[in-house]
């Protein structure tokens, strides 16, 4: 799995038309088996008309909706406020069923801080997976609160390690694998500090790990709760919880890239010459 960080565009359209692979249109619906994840907030927008498959123009339109309710915020000089990642499956992968992508989408928007547990007024994007084996996450950095949100530094980085660790759940290739034919594999020797690394990383991990299970269950009381009369100010309680959980991943998933190092390869034995001499 490779990810491709594209550079920011000026408006949705582009990044949308890079990701369907033909121009956006009035008369093309995209359903969900192309439009395979999104923002959380967008529950909202369709809750009362649930079946209504948007178009292609209509998704570039809500994905640009704060840019023009705010477009003076406070952004780098270029305006350039869309963030587009592109992911591509190794030739040799199968296919991913549509739940899989999914979750793909919503683990690279984490990673790459796009989307943030528990804010409510955070970026719009979504995730269009409507060529084979690519996937395409397209965000407004300009969220709706009107706020710029640029993403952290080391993005490119966050996004090749976590879609390692994807590749690892999802039992994928990794290009990073390769190893040369005319050399046997060096085998390796985990240290005690790889095993503690490991244990940290599988309490964080965003698939299968008890931390993500417990804020996603948290997410969804919140979101359940939002809807009840008089109980907003509990939906955003459970909403700041999810995200100190959140927080928490994030911090085990630091400390066991502190503690993991290479491994002490173990080269195969020398074969050994008798130092005896045939008479």
């Amino acid at each position: 799995m490779i990810p491709h960080l594209h550079e920011r565009a000026p408006q949705p359209q582009d990044p949308l038309e890079a990701a369907l692979g033909r121009p956006v249109s009035l008369d093309e619906g995209l359903t969900e088996y192309t439009v395979v994840a999104h923002w959380p907030g967008l529950d909202e927008f369709t809750q009362d008309d649930e079946d209504r498959i948007w178009t292609s123009v209509e998704w570039a339109e809500h994905l640009d909706d704060p840019r023009l309710n705010h477009p003076f915020p406070a952004t780098p000089p270029d305006g350039q406020a869309f963030f587009h990642i592109e992911v591509r499956l190794a030739p040799c992968d199968r296919e991913l069923a549509l739940q899989e992508y999914a979750e793909v989408a919503h683990r690279l928007a984490r990673a790459a801080a796009i989307e943030v547990p528990g804010k409510e007024q955070g970026a719009r994007w979504i995730a269009v997976q409507a060529q084979p084996g690519r996937l395409d996450l397209i965000a407004n950095l300009i969220h709706i609160d009107g706020t710029w949100h640029a993403p952290p530094g080391n993005v490119a980085r966050r996004l090749a390690d976590e879609a390692r660790r994807i590749e690892q759940d999802l039992h994928l290739a990794s290009p990073s694998r390769a190893t040369p034919a005319s050399r046997p594999a060096a085998r390796t020797t985990p240290t005690a500090s790889d095993q503690l690394a490991a244990v940290l990383t599988q309490l964080a991990d965003e698939h299968a790990g008890p931390l993500a299970a417990v804020r996603g269950l948290i997410e969804h009381t919140a979101h359940r709760t939002a809807h009840q009369p008089g109980a907003a100010g509990t939906a955003h309680s459970l909403l700041l919880l999810a995200r100190r959980v959140y927080a928490v991943q994030e911090d085990l998933h630091r400390a066991a890239a502190g503690l993991a190092r290479s491994p002490v390869a173990v080269e195969p034995p020398a074969v050994r010459r008798s130092a005896h001499r045939s008479p």
